[in-house]
């Protein structure tokens, strides 16, 4: 829920499926469907998808239990770097970097020298591995560290280098804060008139209802045709939405 979105909107709904669907036997017992209509207005609903495929291979897989290995991890659907060592890490208290766009731009400024970390790479990873205490614990508390600092001291746009724990490090500060010369990382399209929109108004159509949805009523989310039949054509590709007799509805 965390990918792509921030923590303030994935708290209350958190809350609702831990208590819908305490276990991952609990949610893989359900239609990807309702998984699908729980997610709500969260965003990029695939990820709604790969949650209850997640659920379903852990409980085929590891006897309804998260593992705590990395590579079993990396092993279950929608499950990433980041999310694989951020559970590890974090949940079973294993050493291993952990990194978000956060951790990135701490390293970037004050190790490299950097006022951007570029775009994401493999290295990342061998770049925080390379700072990581040795100890299990110290290397968890280094990778929360790092992820707070980026967060609400060394931000984007207005770090706030007065109030720098590391500040007399940081090797950017250190170089009169160079401007960034490298590859930026691509940025996202605005939402509105977005596909990204339109896919969300469609989804919200079928979410609603305990029936098909007809293509009239499809038709009138969105007034643009084209526009709307490649949405809904991506989100049939994505398994996201089924064609039924009638219409369409969310997966069974």
């Amino acid at each position: 829920m965390l990918q792509q979105t921030p923590v303030v909107r994935v708290i209350p709904r958190l809350a609702e499926w831990l208590e819908r669907w305490p276990t991952p036997a609990s949610l893989a017992a359900e239609p990807s469907g309702e998984a699908v209509r729980a997610w709500d207005r969260l965003g990029y609903p695939r990820r709604a998808l790969n949650l209850h495929a997640a659920a379903v291979a852990i409980t085929d897989r590891h006897g309804g239990v998260v593992p705590s290995d990395v590579p079993s991890l990396l092993a279950l659907p929608g499950v990433g770097d980041y999310t694989a060592r951020a559970v590890s890490v974090f949940a079973f208290g294993e050493r291993h970097p952990v990194v978000d766009v956060n951790t990135r731009r701490v390293i970037a400024r004050a190790i490299t020298g950097n006022g951007e970390p570029g775009p994401a790479h493999k290295r990342d990873l061998a770049d925080m591995e390379a700072i990581l205490p040795e100890s299990d614990r110290d290397a968890q508390l280094a990778n929360i560290a790092f992820m707070e600092l980026g967060a609400l001291v060394c931000t984007a746009r207005s770090p706030r280098c007065d109030v720098c724990p590391i500040v007399e490090a940081c090797a950017w500060r250190n170089a009169g804060y160079p401007e960034f010369a490298g590859k930026r990382a691509p940025t996202q399209k605005k939402f509105a008139g977005s596909d990204r929109q339109v896919r969300g108004l469609i989804m919200a159509e079928l979410r609603a209802s305990e029936v098909p949805v007809t293509l009239a009523e499809i038709d009138g989310v969105w007034p643009d045709d084209v526009q709307r039949a490649r949405a809904l054509a991506g989100l049939l590709a994505d398994g996201l939405v089924v064609s039924v007799p009638g219409g369409f509805e969310l997966p069974s």
